[in-house]
Order: structure tokens, then sequence, then C-alpha cells
């Protein structure tokens, strides 16, 4: 078998290195399913060989204390390729299954679901006339699964799958999925959490995991903010990342959360501020993490400042008053002038937006209604990136104009949020 093996993996890889510019467009899709294909089988001749290596001890006895150790170790493969080998010869072990991949009547990520939902059906499935054993109805939704693998993706079949005693065993469908459910909810409960990554090339990683009431509560929250414009070119998970920031941004604002330290919560930056060159120096968060001069000023438009002297080893000489900016009676007035995003085309509404200073505050622009305007989180950082080329202005009529870079309007023509005038 081994100088088969050795044999076919020779043909394969001389097919694949063969030139493939001379097949029709038809070769050129059915070899890639054929390939596909070819993918499968092979995988499941690992998983196989993978099981037989467990059954007979080879890991244990070559000094690994698991098969996904030992796989690392003989394969030279990272940990995630290791640990799907390892689940694909525990979901094989439905012969069934297997077959039906072998065969192509299903690939290995829809292998997987049909037996995790085989896997997840409760062990008392009888009905009370007797009509059917827990047996028979687990052997019949594997063959109805087996046979919507050929019409729906894993996804889909997933979902699938949690309906299928409706497809096989209706009349006590409703009462094994409610103690289900409840048992998935008992489950996972525990399980809940959410980690935030220490700082990497300024990037942090969320990860986490919520069950099904709570992802709800968090989808309907984000759903609002997650409405792209019509010249909105940010990805759905960017736009999910910036309305996780906008609720958490509303949430700040807001004086129902509790107090942290004696203080509302609050973002606290501390920076280095030149009087000579009227800079902004590089900026440290509370946290510890460091943010760039822009970003600083950024901030500086719609925060509380609390100018604090410094001697030559950073001891503290004098703290000066703290002064609010764009507040009370101010920030009403830009609500009632701007009426949200003062940005063209934007519809985010007041309490979702910075108070901006068109002439900056650390270059000694003054805080008044001729001075600011209301802009969303993301037209924020557009106004404060020079790379794209918006600028503000104030027309006669006291009210913002925008004006737009050359490559958005080669006439450059001030235009204004036309949406909340109408409103």
């Amino acid at each position: 078998m081994l100088a088969r093996l050795e044999q076919l993996s020779k043909e394969a890889a001389e097919l694949a290195a063969a030139p493939l510019w001379p097949l029709s467009d038809h070769d050129v899709t059915g070899m890639l399913h054929a390939a596909h294909h070819l993918a499968q089988v092979a995988t499941v001749l690992q998983a196989r060989l993978v099981r037989q290596a467990c059954s007979r001890g080879i890991p244990a006895a070559q000094g690994h204390r698991s098969a996904k150790g030992w796989l690392r170790s003989v394969l030279l493969v990272d940990p995630q390729p290791a640990r799907e080998l390892v689940a694909h010869a525990d979901v094989l072990q439905r012969p069934v299954i297997g077959q039906a991949v072998l065969d192509g009547r299903a690939d290995l990520r829809q292998a997987a679901v049909i037996a995790e939902t085989l896997d997840a059906l409760p062990d008392d499935l009888a009905l009370t006339d007797g009509a059917a054993d827990t047996f028979a109805i687990v052997e019949q939704a594997e063959v109805v699964l087996l046979g919507m693998a050929g019409e729906f993706p894993a996804y889909q079949l997933r979902r699938v799958g949690e309906r299928i005693l409706d497809h096989v065993a209706p009349e006590i469908a409703d009462q094994a999925a409610a103690a289900a459910l409840a048992r998935q909810e008992a489950r996972v409960h525990p399980r809940r959490g959410f980690t935030m990554s220490l700082p990497v090339n300024g990037m942090v990683r969320l990860s986490g995991a919520l069950g099904l009431e709570d992802a709800a509560v968090v989808q309907a929250a984000l759903h609002p903010l997650c409405e792209p414009g019509p010249e909105d070119k940010r990805t759905p998970a960017q736009q999910r990342a910036d309305a996780l920031i906008e609720i958490s941004r509303l949430a700040l604002r807001s004086t129902e959360l509790p107090v942290d330290g004696g203080e509302p919560p609050q973002l606290s930056v501390s920076v280095a501020y030149d009087p000579l060159a009227r800079a902004w120096g590089v900026g440290t968060t509370d946290t510890g993490v460091r943010v760039s001069p822009e970003t600083v000023r950024r901030l500086a438009c719609d925060a509380r400042i609390l100018p604090i002297i410094l001697g030559g080893q950073g001891q503290i000489l004098n703290a000066g008053r703290r002064r609010r900016l764009a507040t009370g009676a101010l920030r009403r007035a830009l609500h009632v002038r701007d009426r949200g995003c003062g940005f063209p085309g934007c519809d985010r509404p007041p309490r979702w937006a910075d108070a901006h200073h068109v002439w900056h505050w650390a270059d000694g622009g003054p805080t008044n209604l001729d001075n600011l305007v209301l802009l969303c989180v993301r037209h924020h950082k557009v106004l404060h990136d020079p790379r794209a080329g918006w600028r503000i202005r104030f027309g006669p009529d006291r009210r913002p104009d925008f004006i737009p870079p050359p490559d958005v309007d080669p006439y450059q023509k001030p235009c204004r949020n036309q949406y909340h005038q109408r409103q």
C-alpha cells in the first residue's frame, strides 16, 4: 500500500506542475472539482491513519502526550492543522459519513457538521407510542443530512441540523428542541468571555464568546450603526468595529455608567506640549499605550484639558485649572445648528458626534460656535487626516462649509450636509 500511495503522490505532483493554459474553460472547472475531491480523499486517508496510530499507542510510545503533539512533530505542521486532523479522525469514526466523503457526496466540513448534529441529539428520543426508537431516529437523521449535503454548504447545513427533528421526528421535535436549548444555554453561559490583547504593531486583537441572547443584544445595538452609505467603502468587519467604538463613546458621554476612581469613566491621555513650537508630542493613555500626536490633537477637540507643569525630573510643579471644551450651552448650540455630523451625506445624530475645532485648539483656536463643528468618529478622522484633503470654512451665515479635495471635486465647490438640514 505504501508503494502504491507513493506512486499516486508522484503522479499527482506531476499533474499539479503541468501547464494549464491548453485546458478549455469546462476542463478548468472540472479539474477544480476533481482536485477538491482528491484533497478530501487524501485528508480522509490521513485521518484514518491518525486513528490507526492512536489505537496502536504510537504517539505515547514516541513520547507525546497527545495525537496533536505527535502530528506536529511528525508532519512539522502548525497547531491548528494538527487539531483539525485529529478532529477529522474523530468525525470519521462514523463509517457512513466517511464513505460519503470518499464518494464525493459530502466534504469534510459538512461531515463535521453532520457528526456534531447527530452527537447533539438527546440520548432518549423514543416516541411515546414506541413507533420508533432512538437509534432509528439518529440513523434517519444521518441519511437526511447526507442527502442535504448536496444542496447546502457546511454553514447552512448547520442551521438545517438545528431543526433536523422537524424532518425526521416532528412529533417530538418541539419538546426535544426546548430541552436541547435549555442544556445549551446552561452549558455556554459559564464559557462566555471577552479579552483584549496587548498592542502589537498598533493593533489590539479582540476575541470572545457570547451566548445567543447576549449576542442578539450586541447585534441589535451594532446594526443601526452598520448601515453603509452610498460611498461607504468600509468592509462589514470595519463597520462593526466602528459601531462598537461609537457605542462605547456614547456610553462614556452618558451619566448612567458607574463612577471609576471617584470620577465618571473617561479616556485619559498624558501628552507633552512644546509651547515654543506650539506642538503636541506623543501621547500615553492611562493604560500605557502610546498614540500619535495627530490622534492626541483629534481627541483634544472634545476633551477636558488639565495643564500640568513638570520639573526636570518629571515632578509636578503646578497644576492649572480644568477647562471643559464644547460643553453645556455651547454643546447644545452645536446640536441646534448642525443637528448631527456636519460632514456632507452623513446621517449620524448629535449624540454620536465630537466637537471638532476647525482652527485647532492646540494652535490657538478658540472654543466658540464659529470655530466648532460636530463630526462623527469616522469623519472626524477624515478631517484630521492631511492625506484626505478635506477642509472646513464658515460661510456668511456662520454655518460650516466643507471643501472637498480635487480628487473628489476638481472645482472644490463648498458643500454641506443636506440630510440634517432637510430634517
